[in-house]
């Protein structure tokens, strides 16, 4: 999970970069629709920083980034985009829109209190670099996972040969 190592001076834009790598890492079901991706509303054009379609979900995802701590307007920036989303790109058949925040830390109380009465799925993620290190050492290396997969395979063959 290459944004765990941001370098110093980051911005939104290597932000993006990272974040862009790492939910593609994450696979199964996202599918990468646009950076910067250009939305008109009310003739003005806005920009949403990262846009997944989420196959398995049926579902838009709008990612907000911010190289800062996390500010009560942040929600209503995301709320925005993801409105923006259901009413411009997203289709009947396919089901709401999602939001996510990601930005470099927050406080629980201000989140808890920016998103208060806000009905529209959206949450927030910080990507301080400890925490992610902590998930990114509860999950399985590379190898591991291929090693799991040559035991399943093993298993198969041997199912099959019994048959």
């Amino acid at each position: 999970m290459s944004f765990v190592s941001l370098p110093q001076g980051y911005d939104e834009d290597a932000l993006e970069k990272n974040i862009t790598q790492f939910l593609l890492e994450l696979g199964t079901g996202f599918a990468f629709v646009g950076r910067q991706k250009e939305i008109v509303v009310s003739g003005k054009t806005r920009k949403i920083d990262m846009l997944f379609y989420h196959i398995h979900l049926k579902c838009y995802v709008v990612i907000e980034l911010k190289a800062t701590s996390f500010e009560p307007e942040f929600a209503g920036k995301l709320n925005f985009y993801v409105n923006a989303v259901n009413e411009l790109i997203r289709t009947p058949d396919e089901n709401p829109t999602i939001g996510l925040l990601i930005c470099k830390d927050k406080d629980q109380t201000e989140v808890q209190w920016a998103f208060q009465g806000i009905q529209t799925p959206m949450g927030v993620a910080s990507y301080d670099k400890v925490k992610l290190q902590e998930i990114q050492a509860q999950l399985p290396t590379a190898e591991q996972i291929q090693q799991r997969i040559d035991l399943a395979e093993e298993e198969y063959r041997l199912r099959v040969k019994e048959q």
